[in-house]
């Protein structure tokens, strides 16, 4: 008898209810007072999401004691792993000495004058408390700075909980822009959206959210032209992409853009955002001036953000990059050689899968494909590996080459035993 996808996705999950009690009982005491059992859609899957309770080097550990190793890396803010022995002493001396000032404390220029010296294109930083803010914040300055309103985005592309672009359409929650809506890697479409009414073209390098599909070299170049033609400004979202250089990808494409928004890993692994570009530009808010812009945000500069953000940028060296994007490299080859409809893209340390053997160059390429989603992602639980289901991959740097070949190992196997 042939057993169907549906046949195996139920089984499977009938395993993963039966493994997890625990979890099980702990979202349904949480869905009692959150909606839906948890703060942050995108960690919820079915039947249940696993609740974890300890973190150590590259792996987790969940309610019910199984182990995992962590592949999905905090969604890109995880890069050093769970409890860094170096990013927690920083946190630990930082703490000694108080946590809420009210004033500047002795961690935030240390950790600003690292990253204007890591990114090409930032002369100036502000930090704030999420990637999100940090978007908000830059396409709020580009539309001061250029007297205009228009924001240029593309199809596929998430900038934050209020600039979420999965479709055309966006989300029923996104700020109230007005928004022009085009499709990654489109030349040609992207410059029929930009002219003289666009206050601001906002893209990220790599699309982390629409399956880690890279920007072409020419398509990233042509924006870049394009904005100085009108007068816009370019903003290169790389609140993900940041790790992938130590300059970040705008590094690597040799695009230097206006301005730069951050969040995730440079906090250390704790709440952080920021924003930062040309001087002209982010002046605006030296508070000495009479045009002042305002900026507000009690955590902006929280003592101990600041503090396990230069700590963590400090072990995070050529070396280390390379290592870690050589491991990316890997697992996307051994993943694109996988005899059956799966594929991998992305640069480096990220990787994004997908159940299609076709080229995909935007998120329309990828198909839709719930059920075999859920019985790979339920496969690799059961093997001892976590991911995000949706196919997205961040690894940390306690990952090794055994971990990342474990992995390949375990998706050969659910092909080789399945019709998928």
């Amino acid at each position: 008898m042939t057993v169907t996808t549906t046949d195996a996705l139920q089984e499977a999950q009938r395993r993963y209810v039966e493994r997890n009690p625990e979890s099980r009982r702990l979202h349904l005491e949480r869905a009692r007072f959150m909606p839906g059992g948890n703060a942050r859609t995108v960690i919820h899957v079915e039947p249940f999401p696993l609740t974890i309770v300890h973190g150590e080097g590259a792996r987790i550990t969940d309610a019910d004691g199984h182990s995992y190793v962590d592949f999905l890396g905090e969604y890109t803010a995880g890069l050093y792993g769970h409890s860094q022995p170096q990013i927690r002493e920083a946190i630990r001396r930082a703490l000694d000495d108080g946590l809420s000032f009210g004033a500047p404390n002795r961690y935030e220029g240390r950790l600003a004058a690292m990253i204007c010296d890591r990114f090409p294109s930032v002369e100036l930083v502000r930090f704030c408390n999420s990637g999100t803010e940090a978007n908000l914040l830059a396409m709020s300055l580009a539309r001061v700075a250029t007297g205009r309103e228009t924001i240029v985005v593309f199809a596929g592309g998430y900038h934050g909980g209020v600039f979420f672009f999965e479709t055309a359409a966006g989300s029923p929650l996104n700020a109230p822009f007005p928004f022009r809506v085009g499709e990654y890697n489109d030349v040609e479409g992207a410059l029929r959206l930009i002219d003289g009414d666009v206050a601001a073209v906002v893209v990220e390098p790599v699309q982390g959210s629409a399956g880690v599909i890279p920007g072409d070299v020419g398509f990233l170049a042509t924006l870049r032209e394009a904005t100085t033609q009108h007068g816009a400004l370019l903003v290169f979202d790389e609140v993900m992409t940041s790790r992938l250089a130590t300059g970040g990808m705008q590094q690597v494409l040799g695009i230097t853009p206006d301005l730069t928004t951050f969040g995730k890993y440079l906090g250390g692994g704790l709440a952080f955002g920021a924003f930062g570009g040309r001087a002209d530009l982010m002046s605006r808010f030296d508070p000495s001036r009479e045009d002042a812009l305002p900026h507000a945000g009690t955590f902006n500069n929280a003592v101990l953000t600041m503090a396990a953000g230069a700590a963590g940028l400090e072990l995070y060296g050529h070396k280390a990059v390379s290592r870690l994007n050589a491991l990316g490299d890997r697992l996307r080859a051994r993943l694109n050689v996988i005899d059956g409809e799966i594929s991998a893209t992305g640069y480096g340390s990220l990787v994004g899968m997908h159940l299609t053997r076709d080229a995909v160059h935007r998120k329309s390429d990828s198909p839709k494909r719930p059920e075999q989603q859920a019985l790979l992602h339920l496969h690799l639980l059961e093997r001892g590996y976590t991911y995000a289901r949706r196919g997205f991959i961040a690894l940390s740097l306690p990952i090794e080459e055994h971990d990342v070949d474990g992995f390949a190992e375990a998706v050969e196997e659910l092909y080789a035993a399945s019709s998928m």
